[in-house]
């Protein structure tokens, strides 16, 4: 399999440095028995040096003895000749103190929309008439899933207790109503 692998990109290889050495109007010679050692160069190793062009040397001692400015007009003309666009640094201090006020600008703006805008409330039970206090009890074992008698009672006598949270606000004066009826006193935060 490994044969057949190697034989393929030896191939594409092959096909690709001839296309791109001749005309397409001439034909190919393809064969899959070459050597690939001869074909496709073998990268060096770690401990070797790589060996450089005389052009890219020249290049960096060029490059090396321009001093910050020359650089500068360098890497603008590098950008305008490839077409290269800027893209933000990304520590620049004034940048990041813009986006923190931003933030917190936009954050402080959403807690007050949510405050002006309430949709979840909670409904409070903070004392209630002892004279119909057995009444009060029923309702709430009735309300509250799995409670039984005695646990209801427990709960009325430790007041103040959250009796529904999470409801909307038509829900929550209707509880507030059925509650205050029995004689209980009722708070919706």
């Amino acid at each position: 399999m490994l044969k057949n692998i190697i034989k393929i990109n030896l191939f594409k290889y092959k096909l690709y440095s001839t296309v791109t050495k001749t005309s397409l109007s001439e034909p190919l010679n393809i064969s899959t028995s070459d050597n690939v050692n001869d074909l496709i160069p073998i990268p060096a190793s770690d401990n070797e040096s790589k060996q450089y062009s005389l052009k890219i040397i020249d290049l960096v001692k060029e490059i090396s003895s321009l001093n910050l400015l020359e650089v500068a007009d360098l890497n603008a003309l590098l950008k305008k000749t490839l077409n290269i666009q800027d893209i933000a640094s990304s520590f620049n201090p004034l940048s990041i103190a813009a986006m923190n006020a931003q933030n917190m600008q936009s954050n402080s703006n959403d807690k007050e929309a949510q405050s002006s805008t309430k949709t979840a409330f909670t409904v409070k039970m903070t004392k209630y008439d002892e004279t119909k206090k057995v009444g009060i009890i029923k309702e709430i074992k009735n309300l509250m899933t799995g409670m039984n008698l005695v646990q209801a009672k427990k709960y009325v006598e430790s007041l103040p207790q959250t009796v529904k949270s999470d409801l909307g606000k038509d829900e929550a004066e209707k509880l507030k109503e059925q509650l205050t009826a029995l004689g209980a006193t009722i708070v919706i935060e």
